[in-house]
């Protein structure tokens, strides 16, 4: 039964760019599923694997996995303290950076059934949790310290392990409401979207969960104006990552822990927690006013228990809020970007620059730098040498501040630059999605701007390749 459903799955890996492609959720669908999970506010993280047994946040990855050892497992204790904060979901850590896996995977023997508990926690978590009237959400780390998944070593065999775990984890637990990723186009992961391909795993998940949103811990790179690599904004509130509250137009996720850090330590029973007024006041409240879902973690001690601490503060949250429904309605927005960026380092031309900000900037991979015109040139232009024919259908321009008020994209094919779209879009962030178009350079023509132009970065992608 597992070859077959292993070859099942290979022939669906293996299906044209066009079917692949329609498996994504529909527009309209997602908008629909992103204002759902807007509307349900508040929920509980919970940080639970082998770094709970090595007071550290970053365990061993050569911890034993008998290390792993709740005796006192009780996933209802969990869901019940979520039920007294008003809660609407929990979110697991299936698989934390030491790539151990805390359900029964086939993928590894790294794995809690491997442990003294010989529990699968996942099945526990999810039943637990529904019964109480609560959704699920899973977290999985793309980094895998253990398994040599990190940075100039990732091979076909990790992106294989990739997908049989996250197809485990959508197929075996019932409805999963989102898939939280973690480790994956992150300064300190260094593992990029290329590498363990990001279009693949997205449409995998989408084809055996298609209402399950993905959530890519990437909040700190990409412009708040648009959704790359993600179907939700996220924002690591610990890690320093703020959302402009006054003005966020993307449905958004935050996160905080309760205690000091993500996974307990042993100092957890004794130390204050967060004071539950303030989170609500101050960060749950002003939040889901912008659209934004908090997700607060609570961390288990080594018996699979909260503390009596955490307990009381999640009691008080309840006593001092309560989910008075939908918030305000999500405004139109552009869908995800989910492919790779085929301008990322490709040669780059332009007009005359303004000093060092030249243009191999605009295109570099990081938004903090930019290409910046000359103040002289009246009508700049910006761009991209394949060197050989590419076929796209989407480009992006994202400015430093919304500036460029009038474009026109163009591709050269044949010997000739051609109009592909004129463009007058005032954000900051510019996506256009048009037919499919083959050439070797694609170039932006700057037509009206109300100061000094600059670009962050050109994007060029091939959607549903």
């Amino acid at each position: 039964m597992l070859k077959y459903t292993r070859s099942l799955l290979l022939f669906a890996w293996a299906l044209s760019p066009v079917l692949l492609f329609a498996q994504a959720t529909p527009a309209r669908k997602l908008k629909k599923l992103q204002q759902q999970f807007v509307d349900d506010r508040f929920g509980m993280f919970i940080h639970f694997n082998i770094p709970t047994y090595m007071d550290a946040d970053w365990a061993d990855p050569e911890a034993q996995a008998s290390l792993f050892n709740p005796g006192k497992l009780d996933c209802d204790q969990w869901a019940k303290a979520a039920k007294s904060a008003n809660m609407t979901y929990g979110c697991i850590t299936t698989k934390h950076h030491s790539g151990y896996c805390i359900w029964n995977t086939k993928s590894t023997p790294y794995n809690v059934m491997n442990s003294p508990l010989k529990k699968d926690v996942v099945k526990e978590f999810a039943d637990a949790f529904r019964a109480n009237g609560l959704k699920v959400w899973l977290y999985y780390s793309i980094l895998d310290t253990h398994h040599k998944l990190r940075p100039n070593q990732i091979t076909p065999k990790h992106i294989d392990m990739v997908k049989t775990q996250i197809t485990e984890l959508l197929t075996r637990y019932g409805k999963v409401e989102a898939l939280v990723i973690d480790g994956w186009d992150a300064p300190w992961s260094r593992i990029s979207y290329d590498e363990i391909p990001f279009d693949e795993i997205y449409r995998l998940v989408k084809s055996l969960q298609p209402d399950c949103l993905i959530m890519d811990l990437n909040g700190a790179k990409y412009p708040a104006e648009a959704l790359y690599y993600t179907d939700i904004k996220t924002y690591e509130m610990g890690a320093g990552q703020r959302m402009g509250k006054e003005r966020n137009l993307m449905p958004s996720l935050a996160c905080l822990p309760l205690q000091s850090s993500w996974f307990w330590k042993t100092d957890f029973p004794a130390a204050a927690v967060k004071e539950p007024a303030r989170l609500v006041n101050e960060t749950l409240i002003p939040l889901n006013n912008a659209k934004c879902n908090f997700i607060l973690n609570v961390a288990p001690n080594r018996d699979g228990l909260f503390d009596d601490n955490a307990l009381a503060a999640l009691r008080e949250i309840g006593r001092i809020w309560k989910n008075e429904g939908p918030v305000e309605a999500l405004g139109d927005m552009d869908a995800p970007i989910i492919s790779s960026n085929l301008a990322k380092g490709k040669p780059a031309n332009s007009s005359w620059s303004d000093d060092m900000n030249i243009m191999d900037f605009a295109n570099d991979d990081n938004f903090r730098t930019a290409w910046r015109s000359n103040p002289t040139v009246k009508e700049p232009w910006l761009e991209i040498d394949f060197k050989s024919a590419k076929t796209f259908n989407a480009v992006v321009i994202a400015e430093p501040k919304a500036n460029i008020t009038k474009y026109l994209l163009e591709v050269f094919s044949n010997g000739a630059w051609k109009p592909i779209e004129a463009g007058t879009n005032p954000g900051r962030v510019k996506v256009h999605r048009f037919k499919p178009v083959t050439g070797t350079k694609v170039r932006v023509k700057i037509e009206a701007y109300a100061s000094q132009p600059a670009i962050a970065e050109f994007e060029v992608y091939d959607e549903g390749k």
